[in-house]
């Protein structure tokens, strides 16, 4: 039963499979080797199982199982706490844009462009991501708003990923400050003052 687990339990585990070693995972999550041995020791006994082989650091059967769940565990948990963040903040004065290649298009640019126009103090920063990337960045609340491609009826399910840590890279985005109107050109975009 999994009633005392938390999330720097799980987080350890996989920062530890992760790095497969437990130096490695402590120096990542900025605790101490003994608080990570710690924290896979407290998880093994609330599961009632040995989840991790301490020479070489690998999963056991059953830390392989579990780490099939946890970084899902995690995202959702992340998902949930940005959610209830949501809530308690006034309208943002910066807006981030999350979207997958083909769904950033000449219709999207121009709409972006109008918001833009109607808001001259909101910061918008829009980030080019794989579609997997710009669901977990709205999930977790790195972006605002999400666009990706693809066919999808009103009823399916959103399609989480299983992401667990990693270590993040830069993304490439398009920032255009409160104090500068946008001057990047969109493709096949209509220019000033061309009927659109």
């Amino acid at each position: 039963m999994l009633m005392r687990m938390d999330t720097h339990l799980l987080r350890t585990f996989v920062a530890v499979l992760d790095h497969r070693s437990f130096s490695r995972a402590a120096e990542a999550l900025g605790y101490t080797q003994s608080a990570v041995s710690q924290h896979v020791a407290v998880l093994e006994a609330d599961l009632g199982a040995r989840l991790v082989e301490r020479r070489p650091v690998a999963p056991t059967p059953a830390g392989a199982r579990f780490l099939e769940h946890a970084p899902a565990l995690l995202l959702r948990l992340d998902a949930a706490r940005a959610d209830v963040a949501r809530l308690h903040h006034a309208q943002p004065a910066h807006l981030t844009l999350g979207c997958s290649a083909p769904a950033l298009s000449t219709a999207v640019a121009r709409a972006l462009a109008q918001l833009r126009a109607a808001i001259p103090l909101l910061d918008l920063d829009v980030r080019v991501l794989a579609r997997e990337a710009v669901i977990e960045e709205v999930l977790t609340a790195r972006a605002d708003l999400g666009l990706v491609d693809g066919v999808a009826a009103p009823s399916d399910p959103l399609p989480l990923p299983d992401l667990g840590p990693r270590p993040r890279s830069r993304r490439p985005s398009s920032r255009w400050p409160r104090s500068s109107p946008p001057t990047t050109r969109w493709p096949g975009a209509a220019r000033s003052g061309s009927p659109t």
